[in-house]
């Protein structure tokens, strides 16, 4: 899982490389704006050696070729700062690598023989560049400069009079180039992905652990702690909105006979079903938590009227009465409900005394005989 292809070192599963690319994005986009920064300078300031070497009538084709190539960059830099930059980002960084080697092959296209020995080294400059500086992913940056080597080797060998020691020469120092160059950019590019995975696990592991402090483990619902931050956030929106919620306290009937009897492997089948029934009969935006033991407490957002509620929680006491898979037909389970609508005027005012109240009103409905709901009043 998560594996990467030995040459272009994209992982195999496209899910985790579209997260690493909008993990990297910010990167590329800062890496990018700044070697455009860096490479149009260098570039400028290779003019400085104009005057010493091209001749007078080949300075201004020169600085054309030299300013069109600053100019692909400087729409490049444009473009980081558009949206359209999320979609297409390593295509255009490596165009402007891609770019200032063209433009340096041009200028050395019109210069003699004798005065490219001096323009020559932009070539590898060029190169280490778009590996190492530009931000480019390392299989983008091979590919630019395989073609710019073999651009090179085509013009200056086949169509230009260079001699074939000078040419061996050059081409070996590009090739090095490439060689350093492509190796750096190659183990950056691991080890930034690496990490990542590295990173992933690291989220992965923390998602768990906050799962487990926050959720049963039994039948995998919100605990207390959660039940917790969720009404507290109930009663910052009631305070906002007016809006009116409850609190139902569920307790099964009967359930320690079905430990005493059954044993608890059965009794914990049992829990698990009650949860599963409460959670399906519940909408997404309301909580099914469970507090310990055979004891449920559900939060309903935005309940309306208490009849609305009262009448949620004989329907929810119907659906635990049903036969539930591991228990015999003679041994239904019931529940009692106790129900705290809140916010209201000398009422609950904390997610703690919201779940105090409505406790005290299951207990209520238990003495009335069990298998009913009773509202906790002030």
């Amino acid at each position: 899982m998560n594996r990467m292809h030995p040459l272009t070192l994209s992982f195999h599963d496209m899910d985790t490389e579209r997260a690493f690319v909008r993990y990297m994005l910010p990167r590329w986009r800062d890496q990018g704006r700044a070697a455009i920064i860096v490479g149009i300078s260098v570039y400028l300031l290779y003019g400085a050696l104009d005057h010493l070497f091209i001749p007078p009538e080949q300075l201004s084709l020169v600085w054309t070729i030299r300013l069109a190539a600053v100019l692909v960059a400087v729409g490049v830099l444009v473009l980081t700062f558009s949206s359209k930059f999320e979609k297409i980002n390593q295509i255009p960084l490596a165009v402007v690598g891609l770019v200032a080697s063209l433009g340096l092959i041009a200028i050395l296209w019109h210069l003699p023989a004798g005065g490219s020995a001096y323009y020559f080294p932009g070539l590898m400059l060029a190169a280490f560049y778009t590996y190492d500086l530009l931000g480019v992913r390392f299989i983008l940056a091979l590919v630019v400069n395989l073609l710019v080597l073999v651009l090179y080797n085509v013009l200056f060998g086949g169509l230009h009079d260079y001699s074939k020691a000078m040419l061996l020469s050059q081409n070996f120092f590009m090739v090095s180039a490439n060689l350093i160059g492509g190796a750096a950019g190659y183990l950056v590019e691991y080890q930034r992905r690496k990490l990542f995975l590295r990173e992933l696990q690291l989220d992965a592991e923390r998602r768990r652990h906050l799962q487990r402090s926050l959720h049963d483990r039994l039948t995998g619902l919100p605990n207390r702690d959660l039940l917790s931050d969720r009404i507290s956030q109930a009663l910052a929106l009631a305070r906002r909105d007016s809006g009116r919620h409850a609190g139902l306290f569920v307790d099964l009937d009967g359930f320690k006979n079905v430990n005493d009897r059954y044993g608890h492997d059965v009794g914990d089948i049992a829990l698990r079903e009650v949860a599963r029934r409460l959670a399906a009969n519940m909408r997404e935006a309301d909580t099914v938590s469970r507090l310990g033991g055979d004891e449920f407490f559900l939060l309903v957002h935005d309940v309306g009227s208490a009849e609305s509620a009262a009448h949620l929680a004989d329907k929810l006491i119907a659906v635990i009465e049903q036969p539930i898979p591991g228990l015999p037909d003679d041994h239904l389970l019931s529940a009692s409900v106790g129900i705290c609508l809140f916010p209201r005027e000398n009422g609950p005012n904390t997610p703690e005394a919201v779940i105090r109240c409505a406790d005290l009103a299951m207990y209520r409905a238990k003495a009335r005989g069990k298998r009913c709901c009773h509202f906790w009043e002030a």
